[in-house]
């Protein structure tokens, strides 16, 4: 009753007697600090949205020109093209008010020129890539070009310190391909996949395509990229995410892992406090527009597009197609605990809650005694099940009532943090700890994991942390961000007793129940048949987390290669053993150096990588000859990766040309058939140091294990990376273990002998090298 009772804020009868009317004073407050704090930040976003309009020029400057055009004027000199005396001859008087309100106007109208001529400039200048191509490290210079081009960037870099998303309006425009283009790159692509009569056919229906269908789909694509700001990522979001109506649980939701080498606090309550407020931190920062956007080499900005929902935001389930949705503020979060639901405020008295705050508020939910209401415990599986099932539940459970109330308040929360009560444990010498570890925050218990929130934060009752996402609103890299922030700041927030810093200073709200009405026999049943194919899909998984901690990047820039091609090198040769032969392989890279750029796929198995794999199993071949055929490798797949950054990838253009020809009912068989393949080896670096606060040489234990998702094809492998340090790679493997073709343990040892092996080979390349000169020497 007391849940019921603080939900309504008011209440008013009529009596024979007039006008009865009840009201709650503290919750009318609560709706008073809540219109406050929106108005507040609907004034922060006014002003960062002036401020960002004018870089990067500063909205200082137009104090400067006016005051400049004034006493120009009102000491008879002449203002450029004389455009105060113009002003004037439209004015109502020649009095001296007239005079300074076209001061005012022209000053205004030459700041708006500048900001304009400034902002474009920027924009010109960051459509050139050259110095993506141009080679880096020891010994090897950049062209003059691009020497002036990265002096001019930097003047308008130190000109004004840029907001969020200062650099938006100056970012250019995701490039359109040409037709030729992309089919010269697919077709250079698939040659190591298929045979000489597949390729030649292949090379036949793309120049069919490209002289055919290909042109009129090409026309419509350039009217798109014209028009819209970036013409893959609206479809991208609709058809690729949206309108998927496979469930989210591992096949599209993705997770991340704690430090595992540092545990600040083992008690749960407090790290839950401590990391909860550092999100809401990062989340004020993104509102207020004061988290710097992430630059390339100090220098070059990314779109910071996808950050704008990364709180408060929920894939809503559809029949056909869900959407997304995103609240402009909350104030609280949900929490999961037992199988049982709360709101716990996250504001009071207008300030946000400090970490002890918020640490007393979980204890609060640990220490209640409540069990979960019939069908609660397992109601979140609804949103692990096939969308349309979830969608048509939605819509007849939970569109009235109680039900309709709660599941708002989930939908509308910050995010959501799940208190498992079972621990996330890591021991290097027992590797299967970490497995599960990834397993319950891959998908929990398949009831404990709300998948369609933006993310939920998984605590355990060891105080590990770990978080599962949902993919649609973001890619990987931008949750990565906040990840990272908050592991770097989260060690120094606690006493020696592992509770949170500080001082309580009002008692927080108490944590209430969420209600629901589960009295229909049939919610009941249709929430335990969503757990029962929930646990079908989480009982298919076979996921493996490998570290290897034998050699990193630090060995790897010894060897003059690229960290990440050296990697994806190794996982074609681990693919290669493991298979039998070469597979469409995935590695995701970012756009997001043009606007709302998000991903193009690389295709790492190449004309160049086949031959060095084959090398290697080619007993006959030199160490010399395969050292040249894998730098020939890295080089190539070097190359695919900033053709892919640069917006000349092969699959986001295909993909829309796809779009269009199912918008103009034109069948295209070659499309459909390229389309169609599955990526057997599906990969993706996880990147960190996206902030200045985490230093990996000074604070080496603070790296994040990363993170991984389910397989992409259900007879292949999913591969997710972090190159955690010098001497430190995770890497998160799943497959299916219904799939007699895949297991992850054994790719997992293939991998840690590709590895091995090319360490071995460079060491026999030294000995070789040796051997020459010596050779050399004595003759």
């Amino acid at each position: 009753m007391a849940e019921a009772h603080q939900a309504v804020a008011f209440s008013f009868a009529i009596t024979h007697e007039g006008f009865n009317v009840n009201y709650d004073r503290e919750v009318l407050h609560l709706v008073w600090e809540s219109g406050v704090r929106s108005w507040k930040k609907r004034v922060a976003r006014i002003k960062a949205g002036i401020k960002n309009g004018a870089y990067p020029a500063h909205l200082e400057s137009l104090y400067v020109i006016m005051i400049l055009v004034t006493l120009l004027h009102f000491s008879n000199k002449t203002v450029p093209y004389d455009l105060v005396n113009t002003f004037m001859n439209v004015m109502p008087s020649n009095g001296s008010f007239w005079h300074f309100l076209s001061c005012v106007l022209v000053s205004l109208f030459y700041w708006i020129l500048i900001c304009l001529i400034m902002r474009y400039s920027l924009k010109g200048l960051l459509v050139y890539k050259g110095w993506m191509y141009e080679a880096r490290g020891s010994g090897s210079k950049p062209s003059l070009k691009t020497k002036i081009w990265f002096v001019l960037v930097k003047v308008f870099k130190k000109w004004n310190s840029p907001g969020l998303y200062s650099f938006q309006s100056s970012l250019p425009r995701l490039p359109l391909p040409s037709v030729n283009d992309t089919m010269t790159r697919w077709l250079r692509s698939v040659r190591p996949l298929v045979d000489d009569a597949t390729y030649e056919k292949f090379v036949r229906e793309a120049a069919e395509f490209e002289k055919g269908i290909g042109k009129k789909l090409q026309r419509y694509l350039i009217l798109k990229s014209w028009w819209s700001t970036n013409y893959v990522s609206d479809w991208w979001e609709e058809y690729v995410y949206l309108r998927g109506r496979s469930p989210l649980c591992v096949n599209s939701n993705f997770y991340g892992v704690d430090a595992i080498f540092t545990h600040p606090s083992k008690i749960q309550a407090a790290r839950a406090g401590s990391v909860v407020n550092l999100l809401l931190q990062f989340r004020r920062s993104i509102d207020r527009q004061e988290l710097e956007p992430i630059m390339v080499q100090g220098l070059i900005p990314l779109c910071s597009w996808q950050y704008e929902r990364t709180f408060n935001t929920a894939r809503i389930p559809g029949i056909e197609t869900d959407k997304i949705v995103h609240y402009k503020d909350s104030n609280h979060i949900v929490v999961i605990h037992k199988g049982c639901y709360y709101k716990m405020l996250i504001y009071h008295k207008g300030r946000l809650l400090k970490p002890c705050e918020l640490q007393y508020q979980f204890e609060q939910i640990l220490q209640s005694k409540a069990t979960p209401a019939r069908g609660e415990d397992f109601l979140a599986s609804l949103t692990a099940w096939d969308r349309p099932k979830w969608a048509q539940a939605r819509e007849k459970y939970f569109s009235r009532g109680v039900n309709k109330t709660s599941l708002y308040l989930i939908e509308s929360a910050a995010f959501v943090v799940s208190l498992d009560d079972e621990p996330f444990e890591f021991d290097m010498a027992r590797p299967e700890k970490l497995d599960e570890f990834g397993r319950k925050l891959l998908h929990g218990k398949g009831c404990d994991r709300w998948f369609d929130k933006s993310f939920t934060l998984c605590v355990a009752s060891n105080g590990r942390i770990g978080f599962n996402a949902e993919h649609t609103w973001a890619d990987a890299p931008v949750l990565g961000h906040v990840w990272e922030c908050a592991l770097a700041d989260d060690h120094e927030g606690y006493d020696e007793n592992g509770n949170t810093l500080g001082k309580i200073e009002v008692l927080p709200p108490v944590p209430t129940r969420l209600s629901w009405d589960f009295n229909d026999e049939s919610l009941v049943k249709t929430i335990d048949m969503a757990y029962d194919d929930a646990q079908r899909i989480i009982n298919d998984v076979d996921l493996r987390i490998l570290v290897h901690d034998a050699y990193g990047k630090g060995f790897m820039k010894t060897c003059r290669c690229s960290p990440d091609a050296f990697i994806q090198m190794a996982l074609q040769l681990a693919y290669y053993r493991d298979y039998g032969k070469f597979s469409l392989t995935y590695e995701a890279s970012m756009t997001r150096l043009f606007r709302e750029g998000r991903t193009e796929t690389v295709r790492p198995c190449t004309i160049e990588s086949a031959a060095w794999v084959k090398a290697m199993e080619n007993k006959d071949v030199t160490a010399t000859e395969r050292v040249k055929l894998l730098y020939d490798a890295c080089k190539r797949h070097q190359q695919g990766y900033q053709d892919a950054m640069c917006g000349r990838g092969v699959d986001r253009h295909l993909f829309c040309l796809y779009v269009v020809s199912k918008y103009l009912e034109v069948d295209s068989p070659f499309l459909k058939e390229i389309l169609s393949e599955p990526w057997r080896l599906s990969t993706s670096q996880t990147p960190h140091g996206q902030t200045p606060k985490m230093d990996p040489k000074k604070n080496p234990h603070f790296i994040s294990a990363g993170g991984g998702f389910g397989p992409v094809s259900v007879d292949g492998y999913g591969v997710s990376y972090i190159i955690a340090g010098e001497d430190l790679i995770f890497f998160h493997i799943s497959s299916l273990k219904s799939c007699n073709v895949t297991d992850s343990e054994r790719f997992a040892q293939q991998i840690c002998k590709a590895l091995t092996d090319i360490k071995l080979l460079f060491e026999q390349y030294n000995l070789e090298q040796k051997k020459i000169l010596q050779n050399g020497t004595s003759h």
